[in-house]
């Protein structure tokens, strides 16, 4: 039976926690990524039509991973930004409309916002230091009736705050509200339904907690509100039967494929696979057993370190696969070359230390953590 060092090679080397930014691959997408580099070097495309099979499978994949209504309504694209860019430059705007935010999200899910203004566009931004009990009520307090759109993240990347996009979810659909999910520290952490948050976009770039490689995004668009928005690039492989390369006219695709402009990133299609074939194959549920399970341990051992204060939300409906702190006693910047000289693989995120293990990482890994900070 193969280990878990065998199956995730990054064991072997260091004590990886920083699965919020960018992840080690499995072996398997390791293997899958070597092997389309083989066989292209080859034989080039002669095995193209498997190459498909791999794209629609994943594709399978990511409806299974968002339970989706249907593969077609998730684009492959490549990267958050752009699927963001797409809602923000696909809607058609009117002068004294606004978008509402927070203001501590990653530059992605603010700056596309911000570029509005150019349009007579406001972007409201909640602060979230402002309400650490309740962020929910006070973000749809800032909607009136020319909001057009919330666009918030499914877990904020600095501290891993969880919001409740249930509640946001009904909340929008209720006013006329389009509501945008950036769900990158999300997916492939913990289930997500599509269908039961309501939501209208939701992105996430795959090489986070899904483990896959970076350049391949995963952006969904709810069918009935396909044609609100506007195309903002256009080339082949958007068209419907892009096959027919001799077209005088053509028709953008009937799903959401029509955001996919261009030839498709077959390297990350295949590195993108085979990691969600490993999440899935988990399943999603227990993957988040295991990482809850983790995050628990961790949570208990910095409580129980004098010096430490734990600045990441604790309640259980609040908790993501991140836990973010810092000490009272060391400067932040001195804490982490520490972890980075015994092999502590994190991050210096919203003031403090941001660790972030996945379902894999051994319990053993993080009691060895807990040593280091100790000393």
């Amino acid at each position: 039976m193969p280990t878990p060092e065998s199956r995730f090679p990054a064991l072997q080397n260091c004590i990886y926690l920083n699965h919020a930014a960018v992840a080690p691959w499995p072996q398997v997408t390791a293997d899958a990524v070597q092997a389309f580099a083989a066989e292209n070097a080859r034989q080039g495309t002669l095995n193209y039509p498997h190459w498909l099979t791999v794209e629609q499978a994943l594709r399978e994949q990511a409806r299974e991973l968002l339970n989706a209504p249907a593969a077609g309504d998730i684009a492959l694209v490549k990267n958050t930004s752009e699927g963001l860019s797409f809602v923000a430059y696909g809607l058609d705007w009117q002068a004294g409309d606004n978008v509402v935010g927070i203001r501590q999200e990653f530059p992605s899910n603010r700056y596309v916002w911000q570029s509005l203004t150019k349009q007579g566009v406001e972007f409201r931004q909640l602060d979230l230091y402002d309400h650490p009990d309740d962020p929910e009520t006070a973000l749809l307090a800032l909607c009136d009736a020319r909001t057009r759109l919330i666009s918030i993240s499914a877990v904020q990347y600095t501290n891993g705050l969880r919001m409740d996009l249930a509640k946001i979810g009904e909340f929008c659909r209720a006013k006329g509200i389009l509501f945008c999910v950036d769900a990158i520290q999300q997916l492939g952490a913990m289930p997500f339904d599509v269908q039961q948050v309501q939501a209208d976009f939701v992105v996430a770039d795959g090489h986070k907690w899904m483990l896959g490689a970076e350049g391949l995004a995963l952006f969904y668009v709810r069918r009935e509100i396909l044609e609100q928005l506007h195309l903002t690039q256009y080339g082949w492989h958007m068209a419907e039967g892009l096959t027919d390369y001799t077209m005088e006219e053509y028709q953008p695709a009937l799903d959401a494929r029509r955001f996919e402009c261009g030839s498709p990133n077959m390297l990350g299609i295949h590195a993108l696979h085979a990691s969600l074939g490993v999440l899935l194959a988990t399943g999603m549920t227990m993957v988040w057993e295991q990482l809850s399970a983790r995050i628990q341990y961790l949570v208990d051992g910095l409580q129980a370190l004098p010096d430490v204060e734990i600045l990441s939300d604790t309640r259980i409906e609040r908790r993501s696969g991140i836990v973010t702190f810092r000490s009272r006693t060391i400067p932040n910047d001195k804490l982490f070359k520490q972890l980075q000289d015994n092999g502590v693989f994190c991050a210096p995120r919203g003031g403090g230390i941001r660790f972030s293990p996945h379902f894999y990482t051994p319990f053993a890994q993080l009691a060895q953590v807990l040593r280091v900070l100790a000393t």
